[in-house]
């Protein structure tokens, strides 16, 4: 199925405090219903008076992870598109709120095809993706033993690999 077809008429919050972000945003997802946020404020009105079926959230400028917590906490499928902010420590916080996915912006061709499978394999999915497609990406910004340095995120991949219900054993010392 096309992304296209996937992503037709679905309703999209995208919140970035560039407004070229949200011009390509909005054209590249012409197929949607997208609303649009510069700030912090006027996100925040939108995730209070709407139900979408996806939102976009640049993490600095517009208080991003505030954000997500706010649109997970109405089960709104989440994904961060950062530029600034593409840190292991960035990609381990917004896991660990709830985040779909991370698409970094210099990524942002792809963004069709992360939310495609935002919809289509739901969370879980969308980060088993990310990590695949994305780990050269992230080896080469991070360093080559960015896994090993941030553990959490080498843990959250293997479990990604694990069949769905199942958790891999963790280190009771990287607790």
């Amino acid at each position: 199925m096309k992304e296209e077809e996937v992503l037709r008429n679905k309703h999209i919050l995208a919140v970035d405090d560039e407004p070229d972000v949200l011009e390509y945003v909005g054209e590249e997802l012409s197929m949607c219903l997208v609303d649009k946020a510069a700030d912090y404020q006027t996100a925040l009105e939108y995730i209070q008076s709407y139900i979408y079926d996806i939102v976009i959230l640049d993490i600095m400028g517009v208080d991003g992870f505030r954000l997500l917590e706010m649109a997970v906490r109405k089960d709104f499928p989440t994904v961060m598109l950062t530029g600034h902010a593409m840190t292991p420590e960035a990609l381990e916080k917004a896991i660990n709120l709830g985040a779909a996915s991370f698409l970094p912006k210099d990524k942002m061709t792809e963004l069709r095809s992360f939310l495609a499978d935002v919809v289509l394999e739901g969370r879980r999915g969308a980060w088993r993706r990310l990590f695949q497609e994305l780990g050269g990406y992230f080896g080469h910004k991070f360093g080559t033993d960015w896994k090993k340095e941030h553990r959490f995120l080498q843990e959250f991949e293997e479990e990604l690999k694990m069949p769905e219900g199942r958790r891999a054993p963790r280190d009771s010392s990287s607790v």
